[in-house]
Parts: C-alpha cells; sequence; structure tokens
C-alpha cells in the first residue's frame, strides 16, 4: 500500500485571487457548438484532472473549484494537440490556481499516478462512463484523472469568480447526485492509499 504525505488545508497554505476566469461560451448551446467544431477538427476532446488530496482535523479532502451553488468540477482542464498529459496537468494547474507571473517548472504540484479514465459518449450529455459503450465508436471527450499531492507550503491565487474549497470524502462519497459520477468515484479510486497526516504547529 502507496503512503502520501498530506498538509493540513487550513495551516500549510496561503490564499490570495486574481482576475476572473471570462467563460468562453454565452450559453449551453454555443459551448456544445465550439465543441462540436473543434471535435471535427481535432477529434476527441482530451482532458487531464486533478485529484488534489489535503487534509483537515486528521481526515482527507480533495480540492474542487466551486463556480456556483452547484457546480463543482476538478482542478485541469483540456489538452493541446499533441501535449503530454502530465505538462499538460501541470500547465493547467499553474494557470488556474497558482499566482500571476508563476512559471509550471515552478509549480508546486506533485502528480501522482494515474487513477481512473473516463470518456463522454455524446455532446447532449454531462454523463461520463468509466468504459466506452459498447455502441459509441467515437467518443466526444476521453478525461483522465491523476493523484495529486502538495509540498509543506505554497500558495494559491484563485479566480474572483471561482472558490477553492476542500471537501471531506465522506461528503463525497456516493453522492452523485450533487458532484456527478466521476467526482463521487474519487472515494473508491483513492482507497488504496495510506495517509500519513501532518501540520505545521505539530513540528
Amino acid at each position: 500500500m502507496k503512503t502520501l504525505t498530506l498538509y493540513n488545508f487550513n495551516t500549510s497554505y496561503s490564499f490570495g485571487i486574481k482576475e476572473p476566469v471570462a467563460e468562453k461560451d454565452a450559453t449551453v448551446a454555443q459551448r456544445l457548438t465550439r465543441m462540436k467544431e473543434t471535435f471535427d477538427k481535432e477529434g476527441t476532446r482530451k482532458t487531464v484532472e486533478s485529484i488534489i488530496i489535503v487534509h483537515e482535523h486528521n481526515h482527507p479532502h480533495i480540492l474542487l473549484l466551486q463556480m456556483s451553488n452547484s457546480y463543482f468540477k476538478l482542478p485541469g482542464g483540456k489538452l493541446k494537440p499533441g501535449e503530454n498529459e502530465v505538462d499538460g496537468l501541470i500547465r493547467k494547474l499553474t494557470k488556474k490556481l497558482s499566482p500571476i507571473g508563476t512559471a509550471p517548472d515552478d509549480s508546486p504540484w506533485e502528480i501522482g499516478e494515474l487513477v481512473s479514465t473516463w470518456w463522454r459518449p455524446s455532446f447532449e450529455q454531462h454523463t461520463f462512463y468509466p468504459y466506452i459503450p459498447p455502441h459509441i465508436s467515437k467518443p466526444k471527450e476521453c478525461k483522465k484523472l491523476y493523484v495529486v499531492t502538495l509540498p509543506e507550503k505554497c500558495t494559491f491565487a484563485v479566480p474572483q469568480n471561482l472558490k477553492l474549497i476542500a471537501v471531506p470524502l465522506f461528503e463525497l462519497y456516493n453522492n452523485q447526485q450533487r458532484y456527478g459520477s466521476v467526482i463521487s468515484s474519487i472515494p473508491q479510486l483513492i482507497s488504496k492509499y495510506r495517509y500519513v497526516y501532518l501540520s505545521l504547529d505539530e513540528k
């Protein structure tokens, strides 16, 4: 069983804000149109997302970006054509969560194992499957999840229109209605790890 060292979310890290992230599409219809156009040019959309693990009160928590009262997502995003998955994930995390001016080579992200691959069968559905459904010959998106841990100290800077929250595993478990199939599966995906909990005030 692999051991991961987790640091306390509230005492180990500092937080700032930066300019809001502009939405590329004003409506869902516009987003679907853009995704279809990109699919025609590039094929299956490839995304990478992070399961960033910290702790509060000696219990594993997962970092999520909250975009509204009811919409949550894992930090990450779309790869560029031909981009390496780990490099792309570091790039997206640095862009979304690090202070302005931070270079990817100076980022704190410790990319671990690939623990899950998910497939979106069509643009009209937000549903992802941990396999390609038999009747789908051209899945529209492939999403890969990597475990990410953090060093003892780092600084987050989150766009003003987003909120970075630490959610306990017991809140995610079997809670597909609130978090969706991918995020609610995380407790099972990382159950193979053993955790060591550290806090700055314990040193």
